[in-house]
């Protein structure tokens, strides 16, 4: 599709962008468009209410999951995420710029967030038997107040199971591990707009882990993120939920917007790809430019059991860093309009990630 850049919104051929009319970026010169979206993922809340039991370890890794883990809490860039949103169009499901038409793939989700995009897909009902399913597979009943229709409360989850007894046996340690992957879906893969309730409809793919790791997970984390930007570019949405991680680090290795600088290296000592979070969990608004080197923590990780192989990491744990932003500025909506419209074909990494044997 031909596209004009922000200034000029309206598309040359509106025989395929029929949406326009109630498209974001049709009102992006308003007053009311001025701000950016705003939702906070609770990603870094769940990893402060709920420190993975070295015990539980091995099922997290055997579920697949644990690359997610490792990944850890990003701070977003709101500004960043708003002006991509503003740009993508839910009739191609694509980011329209003036190098072309870019999009996130099903290799970009295993690259970057080490999901499987083959196996069988993420299917299921939604009308369930909460209490049944929950003393199976959670061994507890979940309160009224902790439901809200057949989705559970995170922060009920974190509190009933982030702590096995130090005598636990197998099954209760796979049940702290079942509310553990789903409070993790809810906090980062799956999240809704305020990332504190998660569906009970991902619990019964959890019975048995091995076969959990089999879904192609990666396929369905892509398809609710295209239904979330979707959603989020039309009819003046003020906010985006699903996996805005994925976003953003799609578009730091895709783009040159918005994009840190890798800084020195950790003072502390930690193995490639550390898993750290930012000590004020301040995610970036409008208006805050991030000059220097963020500061970063450590977070206490399970012991590796002897004999186990260390599972590989997704490449988007090399964001994982100390970061600065001196060379790049971040944090200002308007001058991320600015800098996609100018957008050149050197400036976007186009072709696939590199596939090594």
């Amino acid at each position: 599709m031909s596209f004009r850049g922000l200034r000029d919104a309206n598309p040359l051929d509106t025989s395929v962008l029929v949406l326009q009319d109630r498209h974001r970026s049709h009102l992006v010169d308003t007053e009311q468009f001025q701000e950016v979206l705003h939702p906070r993922q609770q990603m870094r809340a769940f990893l402060g209410m709920w420190r993975m039991d070295p015990r539980i370890r091995p099922y997290v890794i055997r579920s697949g999951f644990y690359g997610i883990y490792h990944l850890g809490h990003v701070i977003i860039d709101w500004p960043l995420i708003t002006s991509l949103v503003e740009r993508w169009r839910p009739e191609t499901h694509t980011f329209h710029l003036p190098v072309g038409e870019m999009t996130i793939t099903l290799q970009d989700v295993a690259i970057l967030l080490g999901l499987r995009i083959d196996g069988p897909a993420v299917t299921g009902t939604s009308v369930l038997d909460v209490a049944g399913l929950c003393v199976e597979l959670l061994g507890v009943i979940p309160p009224d107040e902790a439901l809200r229709g057949a989705a559970i409360s995170i922060r009920w989850l974190c509190q009933q199971l982030s702590t096995p007894a130090p005598d636990a046996d197998d099954v209760a340690l796979q049940r702290s591990a079942s509310g553990f992957i789903l409070a993790l879906m809810g906090s980062f893969l799956f999240a809704d707009k305020k990332g504190v309730h998660v569906h009970l409809c991902f619990l019964s793919l959890l019975r048995d882990f091995t076969h959990t790791a089999s879904y192609s997970w990666g396929g369905a984390v892509l398809a609710h993120t295209y239904r979330e930007l979707c959603r989020a570019s039309l009819d003046r949405r003020r906010g985006i939920s699903g996996c805005i991680t994925l976003i953003q680090l799609w578009s730091w290795e895709r783009l040159h917007v918005g994009r840190p600088d890798f800084g020195r290296q950790a003072a502390y000592p930690a193995p490639p790809f550390p898993h750290a979070v930012r000590d004020d969990d301040a995610d970036i608004v409008d208006g805050d430019v991030a000059e220097g080197v963020a500061d970063v923590l450590p977070v206490q990780q399970g012991v590796q059991p002897e004999g186990e192989p260390e599972p590989a990491l997704p490449l988007g744990c090399r964001w994982r860093v100390p970061l600065t932003r001196v060379h790049n500025p971040s944090g200002v909506l308007l001058l991320y309009r600015d800098q996609l419209d100018a957008q050149t074909v050197d400036q976007s990494w186009l072709t696939s990630f590199p596939i090594f044997a």
